[in-house]
């Protein structure tokens, strides 16, 4: 018989982020007492500083905007894609539960999604969506109902907000960046708005207008504190406590305090991956090395991996990452991802040799794996080189350079990194790269270019490609030519969002056991467990997406017929 508890609840959430916090609602809906442990001092997770994208076939908000979606299509999409030993029964669980898990969130949370004309990431393969709408973002939502709750919320990720504070939607990311009708007002009275938030401006830089990351993750807080589910900051997992063959509680330290919190119905780990765990990665995931670089929060170290191996659980996929191109700002604790500036006419990536290796327009994902096994193997990846012209450097950003901000008033760590020159040869030598190699590359990438082609890569070809392209650069949206000085490069390096190996799960997320059996009482979902999508990323939103649906289906196999 273990020793008493500090706490008992029905279910225990380990981890604040999206998935966590659904989870822990959807429960409390169904009757259960709940509670939800975040080891920082800040909650929401990576969540909350992401983009919040979820991916979602056949929504009732995307048949709303006109689409209409064949769930037998998505699964033929996922199946391809996903790796071989991700069972059939959890792609079918996300696909068949990922509507009603959003119909669910609208009706008992202020959260709002819209489905946007967001094209699959392999659009063109099986079952695969070139039009969209199976990519859903969240509407802004106001803070100020959070109280004190949005001072603890963490930040926007610097790659999703201007200036690092300002949070911003997706819609206005177009606005902005491709200058539309009424960009400088629309600016200008955003950043009115966040300075004059007084009196709170005064003891915080948190901006109360939710986007992205933060709607969610500030509905969802909104949603639990009305139902009266709470949320300990600095309470982190140290074990799980297993008697009989079943997950019972765990350990964890709170404030500096060894407690012991018992759970009756389940254990959730939803703490993420290993992003951040230096000697995890080393072990289990060497193609992508570096924790520094990788985009995730600092929290995520794998506790909840750790500990459910530690009580017999099986692993599936650690090798495994959400693989991504980012651009790393001295003196920053994660690397910043580039998703559009990719796609945006005006730019090339080359390698340490001055070469180019790949479609700079596909997706995150693919861009990160390629670079990481081009270092694996040519060790010329890291760091890659953006280069770009003035022409670019005028109308787009680069990372953490805007545009219409002159270099000299950019921050000094930024201008440490931003190289300059007048020719693409003196370019080269400050970049150390061979002047010839870089400016043959130029030469022949600006001669199809012009044509708006690319023969080598097959930029711009792709739905995905074209849409972050500039729509006003004819005849491709992806390509012009880099032919007016002075001209300028990035470097680049293989990172990540997030770790996605780790727990292996069934369809109910129930955690499996090295017997090939359930481990009763425990159950993990996003980063804690291995990925659905295996190695791949078929859209964007499948980070979340899966997170928050097997929260969703994890909460009913706990409460049963509690609804």
């Amino acid at each position: 018989m273990s020793a008493p508890w500090d706490k008992e609840v029905d279910v225990l959430v380990v981890g604040s982020g999206a998935g966590g916090m659904l989870c822990a609602l959807a429960a409390a809906e169904r009757h259960a007492d709940v509670l939800v442990i975040e080891k920082e001092a800040l909650w929401g997770g990576t969540s909350a500083t992401s983009g919040a994208g979820i991916w979602i076939p056949g929504s009732d908000v995307a048949k709303e905007a006109g689409f209409e979606d064949n769930l037998d299509d998505a699964f033929t999409y996922l199946r391809a894609l996903s790796a071989d030993n991700v069972p059939d029964a959890n792609i079918r669980a996300y696909v068949d539960n990922a509507a009603p898990m959003l119909r669910w969130l609208m009706e008992k949370t202020p959260v709002r999604y819209l489905a946007f004309p967001y094209p699959d990431y392999h659009a063109e393969n099986p079952g695969g969506s070139p039009t969209g709408f199976r990519t859903h973002l969240p509407l802004p939502l106001d803070g100020k109902p959070l109280g004190k709750d949005v001072e603890t919320l963490r930040f926007a990720s610097p790659a999703a907000s201007l200036f690092g504070y300002l949070n911003w939607h997706f819609d206005e990311t177009y606005l902005l960046l491709y200058r539309g009708k009424g960009w400088i007002s629309h600016l200008v009275k955003s950043v009115a708005k966040y300075w004059l938030d007084l009196p709170f401006r005064l003891k915080s830089r948190k901006d109360r207008r939710l986007t992205l990351g933060n709607a969610l993750a500030g509905g969802l807080r909104l949603a639990m504190n009305q139902k009266g589910v709470p949320l300990w900051l600095e309470c982190g997992l140290t074990e799980l406590v297993r008697e009989g063959g079943r997950v019972v509680g765990i350990v964890a330290n709170h404030q500096g305090k060894t407690i012991r919190i018992g759970a009756r119905k389940g254990v959730v780990l939803a703490a993420g991956g290993f992003d951040k765990n230096q000697a995890m990665r080393d072990e289990f995931a060497p193609l992508y090395p570096t924790a520094l670089y990788s985009g995730g929060t600092s929290g995520n170290t794998g506790d909840g991996i750790r500990a459910g191996i530690d009580v017999g659980a099986d692993t599936m996929n650690m090798q495994s990452a959400w693989a991504a191109p980012v651009f790393y700002v001295p003196g920053e604790d994660r690397g910043r991802l580039c998703t559009i500036e990719r796609a945006l006419p005006g730019c090339i990536m080359v390698n340490g040799s001055g070469e180019r290796y790949l479609n700079e327009a596909a997706s995150y994902h693919v861009t990160g794996q390629v670079m990481a096994r081009r270092q694996l193997e040519h060790g010329d990846a890291s760091p890659s080189w953006m280069v770009f012209d003035a022409t670019y450097r005028g109308k787009f950003p680069m990372g953490p350079v805007y545009p219409g901000w002159p270099d000299f008033a950019l921050g000094p760590r930024t201008r440490s990194i931003l190289k300059k020159a007048g020719s693409v040869e003196a370019l080269a030598r400050k970049i150390g790269v061979n002047p010839a190699a870089l400016s043959a590359t130029v030469a022949r990438f600006n001669q199809f270019a012009a044509k708006g082609e690319d023969p080598d890569f097959h930029r711009g070809e792709a739905a995905y490609d074209k849409m972050y392209g500039d729509p006003s650069q004819t005849p491709n949206p992806c390509l012009r030519p880099l032919d007016k000085g002075p001209f300028y490069a990035m470097p680049i390096y293989p990172g990540d969002i997030g770790t996605n190996g780790g727990l292996l799960t069934d369809a109910k997320a129930r955690v499996i056991g090295k017997d090939g059996q359930p481990i009763g009482g425990l159950y993990a979902i996003g980063n804690s467990a291995a990925s659905a999508m295996g190695e791949s990323y078929p859209g964007a939103g499948v980070t979340i997406g899966p997170a928050m649906t097997f929260g969703f289906i994890a909460a009913q196999d706990m409460t049963g017929a509690n609804a």
